[in-house]
């Protein structure tokens, strides 16, 4: 098995996962009818794009290895997702200035991806471009018409980004797989875009009338599978069927 790949694979594909299955717990429960089924289509596209990456996974790992298996089997620090994405839903201004830093950052990597010598995993960025490239326009239009709307909503999404903002230095962080991938032509150095993730996340921000936070300590671990408290939670509503019912088959 290549360790290094399958590793890398999972340090993008389980951010899709965890962010995928976040929006998922918004079904039924959001501001408008409208809303609603937003979050919950850009929810499936995030599954589907997990889907693809976690069969290509199985393949390298063998051993009968299933995508299922990697999805729901897993233990809480074999999880590679940034930290951002794990963060529970709290307000609708939360929720969009989570999902906007993150939609930045995930199209300019599927735009880098989509030059990887594995033609694999280029393909699936292809895919998912046209997906991504929606998911950003559609937080981005939203954190514009909160941050420069009424006073509440603007308070409540600048509240919003200041909480997340730590955990935003983390999207540059390299592992030793991506390192190793990084040489082979495989995988995306994250650290070349992170200007242009600043500019394009200050320009939004200063449409919206947004600033970004002055902090300069940041919040760091989940590539390494070091998470914070929220994440268990998840994983016990999202692997609960799997574990209660082994190898149950629709």
């Amino acid at each position: 098995m290549n360790t290094n790949l399958y590793n890398y694979i999972l340090g993008i594909a389980d951010n899709s996962l965890i962010l995928g299955q976040r929006l998922g717990e918004l079904c039924g429960h959001g501001p408008s009818l409208e809303i609603d089924i937003a979050c919950t289509n850009i929810s499936l596209d995030l599954f589907g794009q997990t889907r693809s990456y976690y069969q290509y996974a199985a393949k390298i790992k063998e051993e009968g290895t299933t995508e299922d298996d990697i999805a729901f089997l897993r233990r809480e620090r074999e999880y590679m997702n940034l930290l951002l994405v794990e963060q529970p839903n709290r307000d609708f201004g939360h929720i969009m200035a989570r999902q906007f830093l993150f939609d930045v950052y995930h199209l300019l990597l599927l735009q880098e991806l989509e030059k990887s010598r594995d033609m694999t995993l280029a393909a699936i960025a292809k895919k998912s471009i046209k997906e991504v490239s929606y998911h950003l326009r559609f937080s981005s239009d939203w954190i514009k018409r909160l941050g420069d709307g009424i006073e509440e909503s603007h308070q409540r999404v600048q509240t919003a980004i200041d909480s997340l903002w730590t955990y935003t230095d983390e999207l540059f962080h390299q592992t030793e797989a991506d390192k190793v991938m990084i040489e082979e032509g495989i995988g995306v150095d994250v650290t070349k875009f992170k200007d242009d993730y600043l500019k394009r996340v200050t320009a939004i921000l200063e449409e919206a009338t947004l600033k970004i936070p002055e902090t300069k300590w940041f919040q760091k671990g989940g590539k390494q599978g070091i998470h914070t408290e929220h994440l268990g939670y998840l994983l016990s509503d999202l692997q609960y069927m799997q574990r209660t019912y082994p190898n149950m088959e629709w």
